[in-house]
């Protein structure tokens, strides 16, 4: 006959509604991919996609970042090198660029790279328009999700993770 037990219903029921963070947390996540031209961001271990989010990006995002102010996201391999969790946006991670050869090409143009690009959550305070700004390329040339997206790619995604960001 079976006998109820609180104690192990309470840990089943622990064990489901924590299955999904501990697979996520146990796979590695080794490398992010973008695909702007998809607007797609993509968490890859072993070369296999984990995780997919649809994106937005800089309001200006066809071709490769320019110079400071023009709106446009990087194309080019970086790093992950940084954790920002009091951002002006819900989390931010952020990427190396520029890079030298970026450097390089606003110098030879006389221009300020830029820098502080980061992938981020929505501007603090406004969580619930993320439908609605999800749909459009709005930032400066960062990458942007949704909050909760952005608590698990916190959670996924170590600093040093390379990332490529493809047009």
């Amino acid at each position: 006959m079976f006998m109820w037990n609180p104690v192990a219903f309470l840990f089943l029921i622990l064990c489901f509604l924590g299955a999904e963070s501990v697979w996520a947390s146990g796979r590695a996540v080794d490398y992010v991919l973008v695909k702007k031209a998809e607007g797609k961001m993509y968490l890859l271990s072993d070369d296999e996609v984990v995780r997919e989010y649809q994106i937005a990006l800089g309001a200006n995002p066809e071709g490769h970042k320019q110079q400071e102010g023009d709106q446009r996201t990087p194309e080019g391999t970086y790093a992950l090198d940084y954790k920002k969790a009091d951002s002006s946006f819900y989390r931010a991670i952020h990427i190396s660029y520029p890079n030298a050869a970026d450097r390089a090409r606003a110098r030879e143009a006389k221009v300020n790279p830029g820098g502080q690009i980061m992938i981020h959550g929505q501007k603090n305070g406004y969580a619930r328009f993320a439908p609605l700004t999800q749909m459009s390329n709005w930032t400066d040339g960062c990458i942007a999700v949704t909050n909760s997206e952005m608590k698990e790619i916190w959670q996924m995604v170590e600093v040093g993770t390379p990332i490529e960001i493809m047009p």
